[in-house]
């Protein structure tokens, strides 16, 4: 593989020439995706649109540029994410900030917010309230803000346990003027909220600990541990979480949970076994888009998860 600092601009001129001498050169470091890397991090060193590369080919890179594509390139080559070295990820329409306290939002988190909006359009508010979304972890804010814009009538409570993961997830949801609708409350899972919410939406960390070290480096190398670390099995988070739903869902309320791959009949029997009910876990809505059951869908005990969830669409 080729060292971080070997990739060689300096026959570069043109966009079209730092695009093939960047994938050329992340290819030999071995990132997988070397071509979509390159887009990003040229449109990033020109502080230009992914797009504006493919109108304008022969456009020159100045000096500055040039030296914003090499250190980027590098860090890149040396397996930092290039949302880390951009400073921001997209996800579900939404650009959003990140730092050393937050999970980079990835798409299977997508699956959680599709599963509570599906879940959303059940539920019945009563006359005169809004729908009220509580999320616990909120990092950079990816699910609440993707289901406040998505639910224009919803509000909001995101928790956190870093003050610097609240930080940014306040300057994310002021960016796309969601800031109104939520509030932001530093609490260890649901020691220091209060209230009742209809959803409840959790991307815990569900990693056994032991599993951490076998991960790609851009995860384990730059995801915080504490975001990342379920305990000795994974499921340290949900144990936490789950006896306390009654407390916080109203009575025809759901909780949407995370969980790894081959997680979800855990989960699903830690909520049987706290008189909570599942819904069934063949619902296409809590399945990632390669098949994998990525979500468990939890109700209080005065729910029947089978009306309406359209099993089998």
């Amino acid at each position: 593989m080729t060292p971080a600092s070997d990739i060689d601009l300096s026959a570069c001129q043109t966009v079209r020439d730092a695009l093939r001498a960047a994938t050329a050169g992340l290819s030999a470091a071995g990132i997988a995706d070397a071509a979509v890397d390159a887009r990003h991090l040229v449109a990033y060193a020109l502080q230009c649109e992914r797009t504006a590369l493919l109108s304008a080919p022969e456009r020159a890179l100045d000096a500055q540029a040039m030296n914003r594509l090499a250190k980027a390139l590098a860090r890149r080559a040396a397996r930092e994410p290039v949302s880390r070295i951009v400073g921001a990820r997209a996800f579900r329409g939404l650009t959003l900030a990140l730092n050393a306290a937050t999970l980079d939002p990835r798409p299977d988190t997508e699956t959680v917010v599709d599963a509570a909006l599906g879940l959303a359009a059940e539920i019945r508010v009563k006359d005169g309230g809004r729908l009220q979304i509580l999320d616990l972890g909120t990092g950079t804010g990816a699910i609440v803000l993707a289901l406040l814009a998505a639910l224009p009538g919803a509000q909001a409570t995101a928790t956190d346990i870093s003050a610097a993961a609240l930080e940014v997830a306040h300057r994310n949801a002021d960016r796309h003027g969601l800031a109104d609708r939520v509030r932001f409350v530093r609490s260890h899972w649901l020691e220091d909220v209060t209230g009742r919410y209809h959803l409840l939406v959790a991307n815990p960390p569900y990693i056994p600990s032991g599993e951490i070290g076998a991960l790609e480096p851009e995860v384990a190398e730059w995801d915080p541990r504490a975001a990342l670390d379920g305990g000795p099995d994974g499921l340290d988070a949900y144990r936490a979480i789950i006896p306390e739903l009654p407390r916080v869902l109203e009575p025809h309320g759901w909780a949407i949970f995370e969980v790894g791959h081959d997680q979800a009949a855990e989960v699903a029997a830690l909520a049987v076994n706290h008189k909570l009910v599942p819904a069934p876990l063949d619902w296409p809505r809590l399945r990632d888009l390669g098949g994998n059951r990525r979500c468990v869908a939890v109700a209080t005990s005065g729910r029947n998860p089978k009306i309406n969830l359209g099993i089998g669409e």
